[in-house]
């Protein structure tokens, strides 16, 4: 049986900012894949639109670890577009900051080292951040240290070791 297309229906653009403000809301009731679909209805009509772009961003990262969503490296060239570098500094951290808690939350013997480099990924792009940050924004600074404390505290959270069972047979 073939499948039904269904062509989408086109937002309007006096709806954008209550669109935006119902995707926060299913963002809020742990509803991110209905934030997605509006958000990708707002950037169908305006596809630089920094906010919906963000609130897209932050669906996808909701969805890491429970459903086969867009890959992380299309979520970061995703941020990679936001218009103001700080954005696009804070925004990349964030991603990789949630990829490595998703690694985490899952589990599994490499758990540790894969979160690890998420971890150091996003420190990275907080400390890139930090210097383009508003005056009394000290977002990427509180980011940048729970990272380094997650690193510090969490004993499972380590680089890879070094092909432990080559050196084991050597």
């Amino acid at each position: 049986m073939a499948k039904e297309r269904y062509d989408l229906k086109r937002l309007s653009p006096d709806a954008i900012d209550a669109a935006l403000k119902r995707a926060l809301h299913y963002r809020y009731l742990n509803q991110p894949h209905l934030a997605e679909s509006i958000c990708r209805d707002v950037l169908e009509l305006q596809p630089d639109h920094d906010e919906a772009r963000v609130t897209l961003i932050m669906s996808q990262c909701d969805q890491f670890g429970t459903t086969e969503g867009l890959p992380v490296q299309d979520i970061l060239a995703m941020a990679g577009k936001l218009d103001a570098g700080y954005e696009r500094s804070y925004y990349c951290g964030l991603v990789c900051e949630r990829r490595a808690e998703a690694a985490l939350l899952k589990g599994g013997p490499a758990a540790g080292a894969i979160a690890y480099d998420w971890f150091v990924r996003a420190m990275d792009h907080y400390a890139e951040a930090e210097p383009l940050r508003p005056p009394g924004n000290d977002d990427a600074i509180l980011r940048w240290n729970t990272c380094a404390r997650t690193l510090t505290t969490h004993r499972e959270v380590r680089p890879r070791e070094e092909e432990a069972g080559v050196q084991m047979l050597e």
